[in-house]
């Protein structure tokens, strides 16, 4: 019908990755200078001239099939066409865009469904709600009751997430599909992010879902989706756990085994098994991506080091500031004099007055909050000093004069709280030598 119109028509033909070769070729004379095309109407055939007309011919595909097939444009319509990449040319529609996933969503859930139908500024309003998570200012044309409001709020929610998952997928399909199978690192990336997955998981979305029921949604969708692929199920599926944090220990061990295996695979391209000059080529390949990475963990190690150097001279500065404050201590605190023998009688009182009297008294008492506290001060001490310590003994050539330095202030440390603990038993000991060393009043 649009071909006897003749002017004034757009064809549109969409899902172009599901046709047929032979078919999108008939459209090559309608888009060079011919401007002719063969078509059929009431059953009998005709060729359309439409030069001087106003046509224009709009096509819409995926780069891949459902079955994960590289789709490929014929060269001669290619070459005719200006192509578009949809997510590439959205710029200041970014937001008509993202909000079309929820307006072509809508019919197909069941309790937005009877919404849809009321008109648009509902919907427009109760997605700005639900965005902003209030109702506070929210205004809708039609009456709903307050269950019905709720509802709707809350499953246009779940459908933003829903849309968030989508979108996402879709960029990463876009970036997939752009690059070329010669620099690729990792397996392409076929799961589509598209109307159709987004109406297929809102379809199942219910109000009192919740988050993690929702996620298992989501995943299950794309995992139906993985099998239908006929190469690539499972790196497909791992990809999409990677981008949105779902991969558990043992899946990451094994998307990385894939990641290795096809970039092994990406050398080897091309090498014939008799070529045994090209087999060493990409076995040399593979050598340098070894020494490349130990390079880098090299490199890591390095400003790994270069870290704990700080730290090292961080400790050196508290353990000389430690060794200080030791020293002085010690010159403060000198060793007790031994107790009087209690047997000995003191020494007689000179009978000559004139003579001046010497006497050299030699007292140590030590009270135990002193000792309390120098004992608490070590403990302390010892606390932060540990895993100090334990950093330290990470590294190469500085640890063993460190931990000799530190064990030295540590035994240092030791010995002054001993020194002080025997002075204060030994002053508690011997009462009757302090009497005895008590001046006379005379």
């Amino acid at each position: 019908m649009a071909l006897e119109m003749g002017d004034n028509v757009m064809l549109y033909v969409d899902d172009i990755q599901h046709c047929h070769t032979e078919f999108l070729q008939k459209f090559i004379s309608l888009c060079d200078a011919q401007r002719r095309i063969e078509g059929v109407y009431r059953g009998r055939t005709r060729t359309y001239d439409l030069r001087g007309r106003k046509v224009a011919v709009v096509m819409a595909g995926n780069p891949y099939t459902e079955s994960g097939e590289m789709f490929q444009i014929p060269d001669m319509l290619a070459n005719r066409a200006d192509v578009y990449n949809l997510g590439e040319i959205i710029g200041d529609t970014r937001e008509a865009f993202e909000l079309s996933y929820l307006e072509n969503a809508l019919t197909s859930n069941a309790t937005l469904n009877r919404v849809a139908s009321r008109g648009a500024n509902d919907i427009h309003a109760m997605i700005k709600a639900a965005e902003s998570d209030t109702r506070d200012g929210i205004e809708v044309e039609a009456n709903y009751t307050a269950d019905e409001l709720s509802e709707c709020l809350s499953v246009i929610r779940k459908l933003l997430r829903v849309r968030d998952v989508v979108l996402r997928v879709n960029r990463e399909y876009i970036r997939s599909a752009a690059q070329s199978d010669d620099y690729r690192t990792e397996p392409p990336f076929k799961l589509q992010g598209s109307y159709r997955n987004m109406n297929r998981i809102a379809e199942k979305v219910v109000p009192v879902m919740n988050d993690e029921e929702l996620d298992t949604l989501i995943l299950s969708s794309y995992e139906n989706d993985a099998q239908t692929l006929t190469s690539d199920t499972e790196s497909n599926l791992l990809k999409f756990k990677e981008l949105f944090g779902k991969l558990n220990a043992d899946e990451t061990r094994r998307w990385e085994e894939i990641q290795k295996a096809y970039r092994r695979n990406v050398r080897l391209r091309g090498v014939g098994g008799d070529d045994s000059a090209g087999m060493l080529i990409a076995e040399l390949g593979s050598l340098g991506d070894a020494l490349e990475s130990i390079g880098g963990a090299v490199a890591d190690g390095v400003a790994r080091s270069s870290h704990r150097d700080a730290s090292s001279d961080r400790i050196e500065r508290e353990v000389g500031s430690l060794r200080v404050i030791v020293d002085e201590m010690r010159a403060r605190w000198t060793a007790p004099a031994p107790p009087a023998d209690p047997n000995v009688a003191p020494a007689p009182l000179a009978a000559d007055r004139d003579v001046e009297m010497q006497r050299i008294l030699v007292q140590h008492k030590v009270p135990k909050s002193i000792l309390d506290v120098v004992r608490s001060q070590f403990e302390l001490m010892r606390g932060w000093l540990e895993p100090l310590l334990a950093a330290a003994d990470r590294q190469s050539s500085e640890t063993d004069r460190l931990r000799a330095t530190v064990e030295s202030c540590v035994g240092a440390y030791e010995r002054l709280v001993r020194e002080l603990d025997e002075a204060n038993r030994t002053t508690r000991a011997s009462p009757k030598a302090k009497k005895q060393d008590k001046p006379s009043d005379r």
